[in-house]
């Protein structure tokens, strides 16, 4: 038996921990809605009760979350979760859920590395919203396996970044955007089959798409209705 209760948890900050239980939860993900509470998932067994937040439990079910921006900090989480559903199994999927609007250039590139490195398929869904390395990550999912559902938005740009200090310094920084900017127009060009000019030109300025836009423009394979539509697909992959 499953039952979910909801626990006041800390609202800042990566992990959370319910405010009135000694025992640390075991969610990654800060507090997800503007009341501050995580739900709980509460198992009943043979052996007893045991009590799961709800991303721990569904990491069970090989479901990694990127909600918020890309850092340091989520990076880590999720490179460490994709690491550690390849050593329990080497031949299953990977759900990965996105509702980002991007952030770190770098840590995105650990978290696309990783997902490139493990021998599990990663299946990318975007929930909401996906912008900048949000949709580099979602593109970044196995062939065949790249969904939005039907009302989530989806936005490409260049990279940006900011310096201070001597002109050289200044320099050394704006040389290693134009670096990445050519990096990541390249992967995403691989990714979406198109040209790395049509890329840097669509790229600009932000560019916001629909999910059925994302879709013709190759940075997803398919926008998904309901979760029959999902178990259809995949079994047509597996034939």
């Amino acid at each position: 038996m499953v039952r979910t209760v909801f626990e006041s948890a800390v609202a800042i900050g990566y992990p959370c921990r319910a405010v009135n239980d000694e025992t640390p939860m075991h969610s990654a993900y800060p507090s997800i809605t503007g009341l501050g509470l995580v739900p709980t998932v509460i198992e009943q067994s043979g052996r007893g009760e045991r009590a799961y937040d709800i991303y721990s439990r569904l990491l069970r079910e090989r479901i990694v979350f990127l909600v918020g921006p890309v850092n340091e900090q989520s990076a880590s989480l999720i490179v460490a979760q994709l690491l550690f559903l390849e050593s329990e199994n080497p031949d299953k999927d990977i759900s990965f859920y996105i509702n980002s609007p991007g952030g770190s250039v770098y840590d995105g590139l650990a978290i696309y590395d990783t997902m490139q490195f493990i021998k599990p398929e990663v299946s990318t869904l975007c929930t909401g919203f996906a912008a900048s390395m949000g949709t580099f990550l979602l593109c970044a999912g196995q062939r065949g396996k790249r969904y939005a559902l039907p009302n989530a938005r989806i936005m490409i740009h260049q990279p940006s970044g900011g310096s201070q200090g001597t002109a050289a310094d200044v320099e050394i920084q704006a040389k290693e955007v134009l670096y990445l900017r050519a990096r990541l127009n390249a992967m995403t060009a691989e990714r979406t089959g198109r040209s790395v000019e049509e890329i840097a030109r669509d790229t600009d300025r932000d560019n916001f798409m629909s999910a059925p836009e994302a879709k013709g423009y190759g940075l997803i394979d398919d926008v998904l209705e309901t979760r029959a539509a999902l178990g259809g697909m995949m079994r047509h992959h597996d034939m």
